[in-house]
């Protein structure tokens, strides 16, 4: 007998749909890995059905009817051409080693075209969604998709501003009074420290990221310092949101403390807690 796929199992148990469809998975973002995290972290561990998907051009109004929360995991970018060898050069970064890209007969030319996916119905589809009542959980990169969207942003509260290279930071508590935080404390991953536009009402950032070692990152000209918002949430109309910051590495989604902030506030959303 075949084992089931992570994908199977995370919808086996849902009769029409699952309680949450989650997008996730881009050029810099593998599928699978986000795939194992939301089925350890949400399916396994919480009991939740969740439809999995990588498919964004899915994501609208009528895939999200009857579903209770919607989970992004993917930035704003697509490739129609396909992606860059390496951010464009004629050599690939494997392993430490730049390798020369060698190819007879030569590759034709081709211009790296790079694109927001994220149409404006698909923004108002998720803004629609969750103003009638339906939950978001946002990580990581999605922040990206906030700087090329009105709507979506206007759910998420912000929009990215970059990231320096994969080094450890602390995830730090600034707000301990509500239901996401309980049981939570300061904790440390190695992963990409995102910086944003933070939009909304400062007294909804429950943790911010610091860098420790006094490491500032800077975005089109201007410092942003060592922190930044690294955990919100809020009520959104008749809806929740939530948006949680570290997610680049599978290492940092395994952070002990993460999970359970991850569960956590899957159970706020979810009004289980």
């Amino acid at each position: 007998m075949a084992l089931a796929s992570p994908l199977a199992f995370a919808t086996e148990e849902a009769k029409e749909k699952a309680t949450v469809f989650a997008l996730m998975g881009d050029h810099y973002h593998n599928a699978d890995i986000v795939r194992t995290v939301l089925t350890r972290d949400i399916v396994k561990d919480m009991g939740i059905s969740v439809q999995m998907t990588n498919d964004y051009t899915s994501l609208n109004a009528e895939t999200l009817k009857g579903h209770r929360m919607l989970i992004v995991h993917r930035d704003g970018r697509i490739f129609p051409n396909g992606g860059p060898f390496d951010g464009g050069k004629e050599t690939v970064h494997f392993r430490g080693k730049d390798i020369p890209i060698v190819s007879e007969p030569p590759l034709e030319p081709r211009i790296v075209e790079m694109m927001s996916w994220m149409q404006p119905h698909q923004g108002k589809a998720v803004r629609d969604f969750v103003q009638n009542g339906g939950s978001a959980l946002f990580f990581h990169n999605v922040t990206d998709v906030g700087s090329s969207n009105a709507d979506f942003r206007h759910v998420l509260g912000a929009a990215y501003a970059g990231h320096p290279e994969i080094r450890p930071y602390k995830v730090r508590v600034k707000k301990s009074d509500h239901p996401i935080m309980e049981g939570i404390t300061d904790f440390v991953v190695t992963d990409e420290q995102h910086f944003m536009e933070y939009d909304k009402d400062p007294a909804y950032v429950l943790m911010e990221s610091v860098n420790e070692d006094g490491l500032h990152h800077s975005h089109e000209g201007k410092d942003l310092g060592t922190t930044a918002p690294a955990v919100w949430a809020y009520e959104y109309g008749r809806g929740r949101v939530c948006y949680l910051e570290p997610g680049h590495l599978l290492t940092a989604h395994w952070n002990p403390m993460y999970r359970k902030l991850k569960q956590n506030a899957v159970r706020w959303l979810l009004r289980q807690s």
